[in-house]
């Protein structure tokens, strides 16, 4: 055993992460297995097993084309539209409706890979993503038969109703086979994912994701039990979303201030709203760098970043947008007198 299992052991405790902690402690007990010492292995896992705990089903150090990920506890602001599919998805399989294959499908950024970690989390199960660089293979027909022994590896899991695994970005191996640009090997590689989902275990929750929807092969949609479009975001969504996203960092940056409405407008001058996953990235910049001693800045910062055109920065032009004085003084560094003056003129 290595002192990184003891310290890891603290840190996911002081964490309070016990999927990992648990996952961590399994690995202690494998250790002392390997070393004879059966009876402190066995108390561990009595220990766990006294917690209500389990321990992990597939285990990634023996497989070769899946691996275990963490699941996520981080607030994800949704549209009800797809909030209400997440939620029916949770019910159905909390309550065994029979269903078992998913397709989130929609634009990169959309929550397709994170609603995936919150759903394991929520079903306390563990999940366990497909490394699709593993199975995609150059060598003739090879690509086939690694998705043969994927679908062999999720399928020989000891508890299947405690996993969910997660076919990120599936197009990377199933595409449209009677695509005449296509390479034939891929054409087999689908055929071999249509197999090996005709015959994956009922109790295994399945949940694939894909950027290209409308190049999938249609015997393929076929197989997916419900598939939830991720796309369906107005723009009053994406504004509602970008409220939610802006008071989750200022929590963390303590030296940004808080304003809404300005921030709002700012999202709404915009004729198209970037998705989650960028706009995050577009917040989360403006404000890590933005000037600490002024506490909207990032709004500034913010504004700039998602208005190439200089001339948005015109006060006339502002103003014409609806800005007031006050919020063209924050978004330009120009001060309220002279913006009043330009307006003036």
């Amino acid at each position: 055993m290595k002192k990184k299992n003891i310290l890891n052991l603290i840190k996911y405790y002081a964490e309070k992460n016990d999927s990992a902690f648990r996952n961590e402690a399994y690995e202690i007990a494998k250790y002392f297995d390997k070393n004879d010492d059966y009876q402190l292995s066995e108390y561990i896992m009595a220990l766990l097993s006294d917690a209500n705990t389990f321990s992990p089903q597939i285990d990634s150090n023996e497989k070769k084309f899946v691996k275990r990920v963490e699941t996520s506890s981080n607030p994800l602001p949704l549209p009800n539209s797809i909030k209400d599919n997440i939620v029916g998805i949770i019910n159905a399989i909390g309550h065994n409706a029979g269903v078992n294959k998913f397709l989130f499908e929609g634009p990169p950024g959309t929550g397709k890979t994170e609603s995936a970690k919150q759903i394991a989390r929520i079903l306390e199960r563990e999940l366990f993503i497909v490394d699709f660089d593993s199975v995609i293979d150059s060598k003739l027909g090879q690509t086939s038969k690694n998705i043969a022994s994927l679908f062999n590896e999720i399928c020989s899991v000891s508890n299947p109703n405690k996993v969910i695994v997660l076919f990120d970005e599936i197009d990377a191996i199933a595409i449209d086979r009677i695509n005449s640009n296509d390479l034939r090997e891929m054409g087999r590689a689908t055929s071999s994912v249509l197999k090996g989902l005709d015959t994956l275990d009922d109790n295994i929750i399945l949940i694939a994701t894909t950027n290209l929807y409308k190049s999938f092969d249609k015997a393929l949609l076929r197989r997916f039990d419900a598939i939830i479009d991720f796309s369906n975001y107005t723009k009053e969504d994406l504004i509602e979303v970008g409220e939610s996203i802006l008071n989750e960092l200022l929590l963390k940056f303590k030296f940004a201030g808080k304003n809404v409405r300005l921030f709002k407008k700012i999202l709404n001058s915009l004729d198209v709203i970037p998705y989650p996953g960028e706009l995050k990235n577009f917040i989360k910049t403006s404000i890590a760098f933005s000037d600490s001693s002024n506490e909207y800045d990032y709004l500034k910062k913010l504004y700039i970043s998602i208005h190439k055109n200089e001339e948005n920065m015109n006060p006339k032009y502002l103003n014409a947008k609806g800005f007031t004085v006050r919020e063209i003084e924050i978004l330009t560094g120009i001060s309220k007198s002279q913006v009043s003056r330009e307006l003036r003129e």
